[in-house]
Formats: C-alpha cells, sequence, structure tokens
C-alpha cells in the first residue's frame, strides 16, 4: 500500500467517507484560477450546507499553485501537487482530530516519537491560547520541550472575514544530526508535514469575533513533502514519486541529474502539472487568459529548460515524459485515462507554436544586436516577456556579439511583474470563505437558466464547460461549434428573463447519483460527484443538475439578465459573460 492508501483506509476505520478529488479547475468559484487545497471544493459545507456523504469526510485532492512558480527548481515547491485531507463538519473536534493524526503518524507510518514536534496558537487579543491542543499533545507523549506556542503561522482564515481559528501543525526532524532537545520551528531541519485546522471563530466586517456555534475540523497533509520524509531524502526529486521521471529526462538528454537539477526538476514539475491541466473536463488550452495562460507558461517554460539540457525539442521527448507520468496517475484519476491522447496532442502543438516563437525571438535578437548597441533593460525584459527568452539566453547571445545586457534593470523589470502577478493572485484568493454572498448566489442560479436556455436555442449538444461568479458578473463556458449570432443571443436572453418573470420555484433534494442523472439531472464533471448527490430544480423541469449550491429560492430574485459579451474560449467552447441588473 502507498501513503494515499494507507491515509485513505485509515480515515475509513476512523468512520469517514471518502470523496472524489474534484478537478483541478474549479466549478463556479471565482476566487481562485484552480483548486489550491484539499478543503477548497468543500467551502460549501464547511459554511454550513449539508454534505450527502455526512459529517466525516477524507480524500486525497489534486491541486494547483502557481504563486511560487519562480522558485520552482528548488528541492521541494511543486506547482502541481496531491493534499490528503479529513474533515469534520460539526462532528469530532480537537480531541479526535489530534489524536488521529499522532495516530497515523507514529502507528501507521512508524514515525519514532523523538523526531516529532508541534506548534499551537500561543494565543492573542480577545482569541486565547490553544490550552486544549496543547494539553492534548502533551497526554500522547509529546514533551513540553518539543511545543511550540505561535501566533502569526498558528492561526488560519481563509479571506478578510468568515470562519477561521487556531491550528496546531506537526513537524519532522529530517536530518542526521543529533536531534534537540527543545523544539525551533525556526530551524529549517524541522519540517512541517501535518497541519489540523480548528474552525472554532467568525470574524466579522467589524473586526470582531464570535464563537460558531458548529465547529469544523480542516486537516492538510502534503503527499510530496512527507513521502521524501519517510523515505529519507532532502530532494523531493529523488523520492520513489519522482524518481522514475528523472532519470528518463536523464536518459533523453543523456546528462546526469547532478549539475543539472534545475532544468530537470522544472520539466518534471511543470509537464506534471500540464497533464493535469490539459486531462481537466474543464478542457482547457493553452491561451493567453486565465488557467489556459497558465498552462502556456508552464509548457513554454519547461521548453526552454529542455533547450538548455540539450534535449532535441523536435523529438518527442515531451510525450516521453507525459506518457510515464501519466502511466503513474491512471489508477486514481480517470480523467487521466480518457483524455490521454487530448494532453500529447496539447503539448505537441503547443512546442510546435513556441518554437517559432523562439525563431521570432532570434529575428529580434537580430535586429537589435546588428547595430552592436547593448541591450537595455527594456528591450532584454520584452524578449523575455513577448518571446519567452530567459535572461540567460539574452546574455548568452550578447557576449557571443561582445555585446552587455542591462541585467540589473531586467531584474528590476522582473521584479515589478512579479508583484502585478502576487497582487493579482492575492486578489482572486480574497473571496475565500466568505465569498457566495447574496448577489453571488442569484449569478450562480442564473448559470442554470443560462445552460437551460442555450440548450432550447441551440440544441441538446450545449454542455456547460465552466463557470466564474463574482459580485459583479458571471462568465458561462459552454460547448458549441459556431459563434452565436444576435438573433441566438436575444432568444437565450429573452428565454432566461421570462423564466425570472415567472417566480418559478427553485428546489432541492438528495438522491442516488445513477439515479439522479437517470432523471434527466446535468452535470458538469460526473466524476467528482459522490453517490449520494444535490439535485437543484428550477420550475418543472425547466433545468435540472446536479450541483453544490449555493441557490435562491425563487427566480424572481434575480432581478433582469443580460447578455453582455460572447466570444470564443478555445476550440468548440464559447463564452458568455452576463449581468443581473
Amino acid at each position: 500500500m502507498n501513503i494515499k492508501d494507507l491515509y485513505i483506509d485509515f480515515f475509513v476505520k476512523k468512520g469517514h467517507k471518502q470523496i472524489p478529488s474534484a478537478p483541478v479547475v474549479p466549478e463556479n468559484d471565482p476566487s481562485v484560477l484552480f483548486n489550491t487545497a484539499g478543503m477548497q471544493p468543500l467551502i460549501p459545507y464547511l459554511m454550513g450546507e449539508p454534505h450527502p456523504y455526512g459529517t466525516r469526510l477524507c480524500d486525497y485532492q489534486k491541486c494547483i499553485r502557481t504563486n511560487d512558480l519562480d522558485v520552482i527548481g528548488d528541492t521541494y515547491h511543486h506547482t502541481f501537487f496531491e493534499m490528503l485531507g479529513n474533515w469534520s463538519l460539526g462532528d469530532y473536534f480537537k480531541d479526535e482530530a489530534i489524536e488521529w493524526s499522532f495516530e497515523f503518524l507514529t502507528k501507521v507510518l512508524n514515525i519514532p516519537l523523538e523526531r516529532l514536534a508541534v506548534t499551537v496558537y500561543a494565543g492573542k487579543g480577545n482569541i486565547p491560547f490553544d490550552k486544549v491542543s496543547h494539553d492534548k499533545w502533551l497526554s500522547l507523549g509529546i514533551k513540553e520541550e518539543r511545543i511550540a506556542r505561535t501566533v502569526d503561522d498558528n492561526f488560519w482564515i481563509a479571506g478578510e472575514t468568515g470562519p477561521c481559528g487556531p491550528d496546531t501543525e506537526m513537524f519532522y526532524f529530517r536530518s542526521n544530526e543529533p536531534i534537540p532537545e527543545k523544539f525551533d520551528p525556526e530551524d529549517e531541519r524541522w519540517v512541517e508535514i501535518w497541519n489540523d485546522v480548528f474552525m472554532q471563530y467568525k470574524k466579522n466586517s467589524d473586526g470582531s469575533i464570535e464563537e460558531l456555534p458548529k465547529k469544523n475540523v480542516d486537516t492538510g497533509m502534503g503527499l510530496e513533502r512527507v513521502t521524501a520524509v519517510l523515505e529519507g531524502v532532502n530532494d523531493n526529486y529523488l523520492s520513489s514519486i519522482w524518481k522514475d521521471v528523472i532519470e528518463v529526462i536523464s536518459k533523453i538528454s543523456s546528462l546526469p541529474y547532478e549539475g543539472n537539477e534545475t532544468s530537470m526538476r522544472i520539466i518534471a514539475d511543470h509537464i506534471r502539472t500540464a497533464v493535469f491541466i490539459s486531462a481537466d473536463p474543464a478542457g482547457i488550452k493553452p491561451s493567453n487568459v486565465g488557467q489556459g495562460y497558465i498552462l502556456r507558461r508552464l509548457i513554454r517554460r519547461a521548453i526552454r529548460h529542455a533547450k538548455k539540457l540539450n534535449i532535441d525539442i523536435n523529438s518527442d521527448w515531451e510525450s516521453q515524459i507525459a506518457s510515464l507520468i501519466m502511466d503513474k496517475y491512471e489508477i486514481y484519476y480517470s480523467e487521466i485515462k480518457d483524455n490521454r491522447n487530448i494532453v500529447l496532442e496539447v503539448l505537441k502543438a503547443e512546442k510546435e507554436k513556441f518554437n517559432k516563437t523562439l525563431e521570432k525571438g532570434l529575428r529580434e535578437f537580430e535586429k537589435v544586436a546588428k547595430n552592436n548597441k547593448d541591450l537595455d533593460a527594456a528591450t532584454s525584459f520584452r524578449l523575455y516577456d513577448t518571446y519567452g527568452f530567459p535572461i540567460e539566453l539574452t546574455v548568452e547571445l550578447a557576449n557571443e556579439r561582445g555585446l552587455k545586457v542591462d541585467e540589473e534593470g531586467f531584474k528590476e523589470k522582473y521584479k515589478n511583474h512579479q508583484e502585478l502577478s502576487r497582487t493579482a493572485s492575492a486578489g482572486q484568493f480574497k473571496g475565500g470563505l466568505s465569498g457566495n454572498n447574496e448577489i453571488e448566489t442569484k449569478y450562480h442560479t442564473a448559470t442554470h437558466l443560462l445552460n437551460a436556455a442555450l440548450k432550447q436555442v441551440i440544441g441538446p449538444t450545449v454542455h456547460q464547460k465552466g463557470s466564474n461568479i463574482t459580485d459583479e458578473r458571471m462568465r458561462f463556458d459552454f460547448s458549441c461549434d459556431h459563434k452565436l449570432s444576435d438573433e441566438e443571443k436575444k432568444q437565450a436572453e429573452d428565454l432566461v428573463n421570462k423564466w425570472i418573470s415567472e417566480g418559478l420555484p427553485v428546489t432541492v433534494e438528495e438522491m442516488n447519483k445513477e439515479d439522479a442523472i437517470a432523471s434527466g439531472a446535468e452535470c458538469m464533471f460526473i466524476e467528482k460527484y459522490p453517490d449520494i448527490v444535490t439535485v437543484y430544480t428550477i420550475g418543472n423541469n425547466i433545468s435540472k443538475e446536479l450541483c453544490g449550491g449555493p441557490h435562491v429560492k425563487n427566480t424572481n430574485e434575480l432581478g433582469h439578465f443580460k447578455i453582455v459579451k460572447e466570444e470564443a474560449s478555445s476550440s468548440g467552447v464559447r463564452r458568455i459573460k452576463a449581468i443581473l441588473e
């Protein structure tokens, strides 16, 4: 049994139900481009909606984070990773959560007690020291010297308001040096391997804190990190998760891993993430916006580093690496098996397109270099941003001509570019658990009405391919092979407004997944839903969809629906942006 299977088996025996991993592209969640944590697909249930599987849940969740993209290449950062998690939705709390964490670490994974340490919340303002967690760890055998009290690192809140609470983190001493008696969380030899979050408070918009009547537990353990820890390697890419992938890259490049670690890690990481994005049921393709931009950037960065390793870019190198990765994961994730050919086509097409872009970049460099002018910051950054030239390549080409590059100026422009990216990312995650407000709830229901209207106007081949909702507008992606005419847009808009004006009830019921599909209920990603599902019906079967909610009670709450834009999203997929007035 591997760690994923051991984890699920352990918590199922503790009364948890395993839920399927949600897609990496979130459905109806405007806060992020990708699912960034195991808890994210569970936000409606952490906010109080009943989960069809009950109050004890566990899973392994596919996650993607791109805020650390520029540090990929070190020993432990990854853009795609798997998060092991277990949840209590108003069921057990600190006592059981900590006890089971300890039992899994020491009895199932057989981690020696002397290599473990923990942190607990020290208390600040009107939120007290987490004495319950502290005393529980003591009772399990963790010495006082191995329990550190912190403030900033041991309190969790997703956005600026909403559910929040203290957490307790577990650390492993990853070094062959003598283990210190006293635990110092700042000592890098201690590596965090698990986190138990206790959502027991609610932060209000005025800054006040109140106790939640229904308290939740949210835990998370990164599979890549814990695997490396247990296998005794200080480089995640030397663990069993990555070793065979690195070996293939080494074979293709005819170079050893030692001395070429950074480029090989980047290629391995980025190809794996590109596999999961392009295999996702949302049908993401490389583009210049949103998830498509991230996919394009990952593939192109992998290609640049393949060039650094002198890999023949016109060979099927990317196919060899991706095929091995898909072989490893298809047993756990059906979309990998189902969309294997799509993944390979996406990687090949983007590779061929980028090769042409690189050629254009070389021609652009020649235009600048022919006048024997040194390259200023604006030129070197344009080569990077527009043509994908890493600064190292620009410097190398310039050196061959005896020219200089304003590397410091480039770094300044690059830093500003990073800050803009981070600001955008922070803004996207700001919603967090405090999202799903009244207007977003209305837009959520409006997507169901639009989906139903498009089926009537265009035909039954229309299916939702994705959506994004904010408190200002809705965006709806759907399968369609042509640009909508003005008449089709007006017909769809009029139908939605007709249903709104009729004041149709929105009803909800739970049923077996197979029965729901047989009854005509539609869903976006059938494989993500558990055996018992929630079905929302509008009117007399105007719309019937599997969904996690939330929704209004009656369509007359929505106001006036207006389509503001219709455009292409990707091949065979159109996009509508609409507002409620």
